[in-house]
């Protein structure tokens, strides 16, 4: 098969497989295009936890014609017994004749056994398709699997001089609705949302996806009724919230951080007791343990003090910057404190990812280098 038609697929399994970006944490994004006589017989993508893998859909949807048809999968298939039975096995069942595989899927269970199962039933099998493409679509779930560690977007929206409230602590609105709009995007794909006691104070945060302000092409995709709320996390190092605060009020669970084991009585809420050094929560290991509690994404609003913590402790994959067309001046808040940068050549450094208009304001997606 010529390469370009491979290429012509499994770009459209990538699309099919975004479908369930909002939905399938702490599971991947996948997708699967079934062609045969170059016709696509059959379709599908990994919706949720617990439900069918991408490749069983599209199984189903082409029925006895997968023999000796072409299956194009975003991701390895799965050879082992979770929710639901190995993909490999239904696509060894099928008569498929040949499985072309964006990536190996890093994951100890699997981790190149699905492509032996394959190869093992005399299934041709091509590997590496658009490769970075699948990379992108799944960088969360494949950073946790890889490293135990979960992938980090720290959000903030400043101001030209980059500054994130006045002096007085009034930061409502530095960006504009547009740009509040485009964070519930963001929000709604995380596995959870991280902030501490002091942001959820000032600001009565509720650190919920608002679906009202979804755009209405992912309306389309993403219906009212499956709205996942993500995991609030709550650092809380002083054991100063006191359960009555607006977040407790909100649909979806809440973890409170803290140093010590102190029972609480708040509704949906769960306690994590994590280490500090010099009253500080270690951060490291606060992540450690959400990737073990399958937290693939942490989406961070916070102030200042715990954006230059995650910063300096280079515990950010990501950094999303909302600018305003405004000047705070001298005597605003900073966006960030990095009390031990002390040499240029030691700075932090990104790289651009993405630099794009929202409303008035201007977006700029960073990578850490």
């Amino acid at each position: 098969m010529i390469i370009g038609k491979d290429q012509f697929y499994m770009q459209q399994a990538i699309e099919l497989a975004k479908l369930g970006r909002f939905t399938t944490t702490p599971n991947p994004n996948v997708g699967c295009i079934i062609v045969k006589n170059d016709c696509i017989i059959g379709k599908g993508f990994h919706i949720k936890a617990g439900l069918p893998h991408a490749e069983v859909y599209a199984l189903k949807m082409a029925g006895n014609q997968a023999k000796d048809a072409t299956a194009y999968v975003t991701l390895e298939p799965c050879s082992h017994y979770g929710r639901t039975p190995p993909c490999a096995d239904a696509l060894v069942k099928s008569g498929i004749k040949r499985v072309v595989i964006a990536m190996q899927d890093p994951n100890p269970n699997v981790a190149g056994q699905g492509i032996k199962r394959l190869n093992d039933a005399g299934i041709e099998v091509s590997v590496g398709v658009l490769a970075n493409q699948a990379e992108a679509i799944n960088q969360a779930f494949l950073k946790r699997m890889r490293t135990g560690m979960p992938f980090v977007q720290l959000k903030m929206a400043v101001s030209l001089d980059g500054k994130i409230a006045m002096a007085s602590g009034e930061s409502k609105w530095i960006t504009s609705a547009a740009a509040r709009q485009d964070v519930q995007q963001f929000r709604a794909q995380a596995s959870c949302i991280l902030s501490t006691r002091k942001t959820v104070h000032v600001d009565n945060a509720s650190l919920t996806v608002r679906y009202n302000e979804l755009p209405n092409l992912i309306k389309t995709i993403y219906p009212l009724d499956e709205v996942r709320q993500p995991v609030r996390v709550i650092i809380d190092s002083q054991n100063q919230m006191m359960g009555d605060e607006n977040i407790f009020n909100q649909p979806g669970e809440t973890w409170l951080v803290r140093k010590k084991n102190l029972s609480i009585s708040f509704s949906n809420t769960k306690l994590i007791i994590v280490s500090s050094s010099n009253n500080h929560i270690n951060l490291s290991e606060l992540l450690s343990i959400l990737a073990k509690q399958q937290i693939n994404s942490i989406w961070v609003e916070a102030g200042a003090q715990l954006a230059g913590a995650l910063i300096e402790q280079d515990l950010v994959d990501e950094l999303i910057l909302y600018y305003a067309p405004k000047l705070l001046g001298h005597n605003a808040q900073d966006m960030c404190v990095l009390p031990n940068l002390q040499k240029l050549s030691l700075a932090p450094q990104f790289r651009f990812e993405s630099v794009e208009m929202i409303g008035d304001d201007l977006r700029i997606i960073l990578k850490r280098k």
